[in-house]
């Protein structure tokens, strides 16, 4: 199935010059949900993950479904404030702006095999923080995974060393 049709492009959003995909008809659309949903984990074939983190907000839809497939626990990594307990956070830039992201200090144990999931991979801020964040509390990034890359942001050489994997490359 050609996933690519289901993502619209929103122009200036959330900024001036930045061409948002938008994968809202791809969530409302059943079949291609549930392809994307395979291919997902297909992309984890012969990886041992026991734990998927997933990157606030949009990396919340397909991580829970992975981590359930999988047989792992699912922790979310989420913005400054919106976690109870003790946390650890690591700031990060992004094509439009800084933030941080914060993970609960006991989520990941060490040694914990670790696939960490969000909806696009951009410049790659997002998810050098959330791996780092992962390593910081002795986890072990297996795998980055993606729906979408947009390629000429060079968001994978943010990730250099690790598994990076995605649906859809633009």
């Amino acid at each position: 199935m050609d996933l690519k049709k289901y993502v619209r492009d929103v122009p200036d959003f959330p900024s001036k010059d930045i061409i948002f995909r938008d994968i809202t008809p791809l969530l409302g659309n059943p079949d291609a949900l549930n392809a994307t949903s395979e291919q997902l984990l297909q992309l984890t074939r012969g990886k041992e993950i026991n734990t998927v983190v997933g990157i606030e907000s949009r990396g919340f839809f397909f991580a829970p479904f992975l981590a359930s497939r999988l047989g792992a626990g699912f922790v979310p990594i989420r913005k400054p404030g919106k976690l109870p307990g003790k946390v650890i956070g690591e700031k990060y830039a992004l094509e439009y702006g800084a933030d941080t992201l914060e993970i609960l200090e006991n989520s990941i144990a060490k040694g914990d095999r670790v696939l960490v999931h969000d909806d696009v991979l951009a410049t790659g801020g997002t998810a050098k923080a959330a791996c780092t964040l992962v390593e910081r509390l002795g986890g072990t990034v297996v795998q980055c995974n993606f729906l979408i890359e947009l390629g000429f942001l060079k968001g994978r050489e943010k990730l250099n060393g690790f598994d990076v994997q995605a649906l859809m490359h633009y």
